[in-house]
């Protein structure tokens, strides 16, 4: 560590899209706990290709702050491409991932330093221990979501916890290495190693509008977690595999004694014939999807394209 407690330089990261009804908020909330600090800062708010008057307000407030700075992406690419990108631009010694959303509050910001510090650690993950405005069904779809993306992945997650974490220059430099376009974020911090330690809160509810975090986009980030992470897909795709065939060959024993018996029925077969191609189609269904997936990760590896794009910078010089 070539910092101390008093003299460090932070960054902050906040992904936005859409977000005109609350990043005034978020702006007003993320320097009342900055300023007045021993330590440097600065704030990279990095667009996502919003369509509202988002930008134009990070421009006002980036103007009138010189430690504010505004990355413009040339379309939406997604929350983990915009996390990425503040990753690789950010100068910190140590960096707070948070969302516009005031979910996470940025007054946590010192005591999750002071864990930091006092752990001696590499990164402090801040988990949820409880949801505020969020409906029964919804706290069950994400406990089990990230379960399930824990029990799929090879690499263990923490449960419960999200982008929202600290991380130091050594993370962030091992970050900057990894190369794949459809990166999850929370899972290859995971993966890395390096020393972590939770840090427990309440999140409250949304202080404006609304969730960018469909149900679908959802899905879509549980996929990335579960085909990057782990190839228990696979294993899985071949016990059904296996499974079906074992159910095959005991209908086939089943028909061949029953023939042999003089059991069979008037219209022998059509019962073993349509369970025995429900089984093999549905398996075969199956493996081809989870083989499918696989696929489309190494064509999108393949292709080497761009994990993002910047259409503009505004004080990262």
């Amino acid at each position: 560590m070539s910092f101390s407690r008093d003299k460090f330089k932070l960054s902050i990261i906040v992904p936005c899209y859409n977000e005109e009804a609350v990043i005034g908020m978020t702006y007003d909330r993320l320097l009342a706990v900055l300023e007045g600090n021993n330590y440097a800062y600065e704030v990279l708010f990095i667009d996502d290709g919003s369509k509202d008057k988002t930008v134009s307000i990070l421009a006002e407030k980036s103007d009138s702050n010189e430690n504010v700075k505004v990355l413009s992406f040339s379309r939406n690419f997604g929350h983990q491409p915009a996390v990425s990108a503040g990753l690789n631009e950010c100068e910190g010694d140590l960096a707070i991932i948070i969302d516009a959303d005031l979910q996470d509050p940025p007054e946590l910001f010192p005591d999750i330093i002071k864990t930091y510090f006092d752990s001696s650690c590499n990164v402090v993950y801040c988990v949820r221990q409880n949801r505020e405005g969020v409906g029964f069904f919804k706290k069950m779809g994400y406990h089990f979501f990230y379960r399930m993306v824990n029990y799929m992945s090879d690499v263990e997650l923490p449960l419960d916890s999200g982008d929202f974490r600290l991380l130091d220059r050594d993370v962030i430099d091992a970050y900057k290495k990894f190369d794949e376009k459809n990166k999850y974020v929370r899972g290859i911090i995971a993966w890395m190693g390096f020393t972590q330690v939770p840090f427990y809160y309440n999140r409250p509810g949304r202080a404006e509008g609304e969730t960018k975090y469909s149900i679908k986009k959802l899905i879509g980030l549980a996929s990335t977690g579960m085909f990057y992470f782990s190839k228990k897909p696979l294993k899985l795709a071949i016990t059904l595999g296996i499974t079906a065939l074992s159910i095959g060959l005991i209908l086939a024993v089943k028909v061949f004694y029953e023939k042999f018996s003089g059991n069979l029925d008037e219209v022998p077969g059509w019962a073993s014939t349509i369970l025995t191609m429900i089984l093999f189609g549905g398996v075969q269904l199956v493996t081809i999807g989870v083989l499918g997936e696989y696929l489309g990760n190494i064509f999108d590896e393949v292709r080497n394209r761009p994990e993002y794009i910047i259409r503009k910078k505004k004080k990262t010089d």
